[in-house]
């Protein structure tokens, strides 16, 4: 096992041992790469053990897919990040984790300090309103204000132009403005 530590591997040379199944060259990558990845991950899911499991499911991709990597089209790290980015978003967009955030919401609404209960409520009224609007509007409304995302990383996650983005954003606020203010 701690042999690989010491061994140097040119990026031609990793993906050829990796492609050809060897188990100290996974290692070496493992070693060497996941906490890059993980950096990534961590860019996108806040949650710990969440990220871990995602990064653990990315080095799994990494292993039944090297074969369809293709140096042409870039390099290994640059493939490697896309997974990892691709599982995150993935991740986010799952129904499980979509529940199991609502979830946790509500678990940490009610155990807060009673002296946020005001807040609590002004927040939880507010997500009730974003809940009367269109799913595409709730969608970029809820990433924005209560995720903290940026128009371009929701661009990115649902793959939509960044002027679709802004567009939705305005029509919810709009929208929820005129909800607000009788």
């Amino acid at each position: 096992m701690q042999q690989h530590a010491t061994q140097k591997y040119t990026e031609a040379e990793l993906v050829t041992l990796l492609q050809q199944r060897s188990q100290s060259a996974f290692s070496y990558l493992y070693d060497n790469y996941a906490g890059a990845i993980y950096a990534v991950v961590c860019s996108i899911i806040t949650d710990n053990t969440l990220a871990s499991d995602v990064l653990q499911e990315v080095f799994v991709k990494i292993w039944r897919q090297i074969a369809t990597y293709d140096s042409t089209k870039g390099r290994l790290y640059t493939w490697m990040l896309n997974i990892a980015r691709n599982a995150s978003i993935d991740t986010l967009r799952s129904k499980g984790f979509q529940n199991s955030q609502q979830n946790r919401e509500w678990n940490e609404a009610v155990y807060e300090d009673i002296s946020s209960t005001q807040v609590n409520a002004e927040v939880i009224g507010l997500r009730k309103l974003v809940h009367t609007l269109k799913p595409e509007l709730k969608t970029v409304v809820e990433l924005a204000y209560f995720h903290g995302y940026t128009q371009e990383d929701i661009a990115a996650m649902l793959e939509i132009p960044l002027g679709t983005v802004k567009t939705r954003l305005r029509t919810a606020l709009i929208k929820l403005r005129t909800i607000i203010k009788p």
